[in-house]
């Protein structure tokens, strides 16, 4: 009898099975007033309390049977094969961040990441090293002494807590993304070292990678097995769908790709801050763009010829139900105003992590939409997210699933 798959995703909603997750720790404790913004928090958050609300998150996927991956674990045992060691030290040292260091610290970091402990290396690449965390030699460079003691040499990771973004299982396959910003384009090098080297995913297919054109997993959905909805905005560029496209069409793992613009804001940074699957065929939708977002659908103009057939846009909705090959994707209505709408966006309200149909993660905050929800048949777990919110990411943001169970729809 063969073995149950470990990995596979063919839907937003078949119910979750395995999830991976990154618990807050030291990376943001390296959040100032000064380099919040750099790395991309909107604010300094309380790393204590963003630790209880992760651990309690990850005890309410717990109690409804959802194994509970950590990242950080995953490396650390990942970083004790040597080739993967070398592969990583290669990626951090390397790029625009490296040429910055010079050859003395380049070096010396060099030689300190190869000569760390798993666990201690793990720290380093996701907490960063500061200037006044190492000694070069004997004497100073001309790098470390311009640079102020609490300056870092290697950037934290402290958008490593939404692990949505940097890889995106379609079916058996794994995209391993490639991040827009210069912040977080590190995170997706940790993930991809993960998915090359660890047991747990050996064999797994990849798609993508760090080194494409940008693709962030937070404009992906999976509207059905097959099909894919991407926003192209403020984080993944048309290029990047493009690529993913005919990834995914080569490697038979999708027949249909919609490109969703979305608009290049910090509120609308992916696809996901403004609608989300919570059943097979019924959205959570942001009221101010749902009569206005459009689609294109992408597909093949034969199967496996590489060449894309682009059709002209229609409405998101009307799109998604075509390919879906369903009557319609109906949107659930929120009924609210302007202002508790957008404030209620703003905080992630329509982002949502579905467990299975009609069972869906909402943060508690959000009232009024999650009231809509329940109105509409959708039993909420809300969890609390007044800290692990505050860069910008709900439930879904926070998880990588990376087993589903295949998904059935009913037939009529």
């Amino acid at each position: 009898m063969a073995s149950p798959p470990s990995a596979g995703v063919d839907s937003e909603v078949g119910r979750l099975r395995s999830v991976l997750l990154h618990r807050p720790g030291p990376e943001l404790e390296r959040l100032t007033p000064h380099n919040h913004d750099r790395l991309l928090f909107d604010g300094i958050p309380w790393v204590g309390q963003a630790q209880d609300e992760h651990d309690a998150f990850a005890a309410a996927l717990r109690e409804r049977d959802v194994e509970v991956l950590y990242l950080t674990d995953l490396l650390t045992d990942t970083l004790r094969d040597d080739d993967a060691r070398a592969a990583v030290v290669d990626t951090t040292l390397a790029g625009r961040s490296g040429r910055d260091l010079g050859d003395a610290v380049r070096g010396h970091l060099r030689a300190l990441f190869l000569d760390a402990a798993p666990e201690d290396l793990t720290r380093l690449l996701t907490a960063g090293v500061r200037n006044d965390e190492v000694r070069v030699g004997t004497g100073a460079t001309l790098v470390t002494s311009l640079l102020a003691p609490d300056g870092f040499l290697v950037d934290p990771l402290p958008n490593l807590l939404f692990t949505r973004d940097s890889a995106v299982w379609v079916r058996d396959r794994v995209a391993v993304t490639s991040l827009a910003t210069e912040a977080r384009r590190r995170e997706a090098h940790l993930t991809d070292l993960v998915y090359r080297h660890h047991p747990r995913f050996a064999g797994t297919g990849l798609l993508h990678g760090h080194d494409r054109e940008p693709v962030e997993g937070g404009d992906v959905l999976l509207l059905a097995p097959g099909v894919l909805a991407v926003g192209v905005g403020e984080r993944t560029t048309a290029a990047g769908a493009e690529r993913l496209a005919r990834e995914a069409f080569a490697a038979r793992v999708a027949t249909t790709l919609l490109a969703v613009p979305i608009p290049r804001e910090r509120a609308t940074m992916h696809l996901d801050t403004v609608c989300t699957m919570v059943d097979v065929d019924r959205v959570v939708m942001y009221p101010h763009v749902a009569d206005s977002l459009t689609a294109y659908a992408v597909t093949e103009h034969e199967p496996g010829s590489g060449e894309l057939r682009v059709a002209a846009p229609e409405p998101f909705l009307v799109a998604a139900a075509k390919a879906m090959q369903i009557d319609t994707l109906h949107r659930i209505e929120t009924g609210l105003d302007p202002v508790t709408a957008e404030r209620e966006q703003w905080d992630d309200g329509n982002n949502t992590l579905a467990l299975a149909p009609r069972l869906a993660v909402a943060y508690e905050r959000n009232d009024a939409t999650n009231a809509c929800l329940e109105a509409a048949g959708i039993e909420v777990v809300r969890i609390a997210g007044s800290e692990i919110g505050s860069g910008r990411g709900g439930p879904r943001c926070l998880s990588c699933p990376v087993l589903r169970d295949p998904l059935v729809v009913p037939e009529g």
